[in-house]
């Protein structure tokens, strides 16, 4: 009776430690991350695709602010605070406003005329950042030489202009041959601009066949920075303007 009594109880053990040593085998490893066979294993469950919420739209220092003519800076006065003159040629003197941008575009501006340089082109900063006062003596004159309609197909009205945010700016070749001119874009600069200015974070804002979208007549001038991440993504996709992409209303009315 011992004999099988003993039999028994070994059999129990035999039984419950085998069970123990399943449940530890299927166990998540003590990290907290799943195993390599687990359902929600990273490489099984990772999102895909372009995160369009990295950045704010609508904060006025985001590097993928929109600002058109539906959609002012907020605040409408917004002055960005890491203003510099950067360290490339200048159209205008130093202490000129139009002369600054946010530093965090300097680098990238530099890359793209030392970029350019090598191809055989010159570039200069030709207007950058402009406060809401200057935009409003640029607008105003317009307004005053060609009438408000014409004013608004190539001219920001204040609070609505990207130059106020310092992340864009209008680039110049050395001999100033057409001069913030749609030619620009079929000289030979011009080309190598329109095809290379992504590379280093920047785009043409303003682009000959989405008028309709931004607003604004086509100039092959204004780059805006947007960083290389996005500025690649645009690239890839073929998109060619903010409000495509982030699907934000843009348009010719204000």
């Amino acid at each position: 009776m011992k004999k099988i009594l003993l039999g028994a109880v070994m059999v129990v053990a035999i039984a419950g430690s085998l069970l123990i040593f399943h449940r530890k085998a299927a166990a998540p490893s003590s990290s907290g991350k799943p195993t390599a066979s687990s359902p929600s294993s990273p490489a099984q469950s990772a999102a895909t695709g372009f995160n369009k919420q990295r950045y704010s739209t609508s904060q006025p220092d985001s590097i993928w602010v929109v600002v058109n003519k539906p959609r002012p800076l907020d605040p409408i006065n917004y002055v960005p605070m890491d203003l510099i003159v950067p360290d490339v040629p200048l159209r205008l003197a130093a202490s000129q406003e139009q002369m600054h941008i946010r530093k965090q575009v300097e680098q990238p501006m530099k890359d793209l005329f030392a970029a350019a340089k090598q191809a055989g082109f010159q570039l200069s900063l030709g207007s950058g950042y402009r406060s809401f006062q200057y935009q409003k003596q640029l607008y105003d004159s317009y307004v005053a030489t060609s009438g408000q309609a014409e004013a608004d197909k190539t001219s920001a009205r204040p609070g609505h202009s990207e130059h106020q945010t310092g992340l864009a700016f209008d680039v110049e070749i050395t001999n100033m041959k057409c001069h913030l001119d749609k030619c620009l874009g079929d000289t030979p600069d011009g080309k190598w601009i329109a095809e290379n200015a992504y590379k280093y974070g920047f785009i043409i804002r303003y682009t000959a066949d989405k008028v309709a979208v931004t607003g604004y007549d086509y100039e092959p001038w204004h780059l805006r920075y947007v960083g290389t991440d996005l500025a690649s993504e645009l690239h890839k996709q073929n998109i060619e303007t903010l409000e495509e992409f982030f699907n934000i209303p843009g348009g010719p009315n204000y």
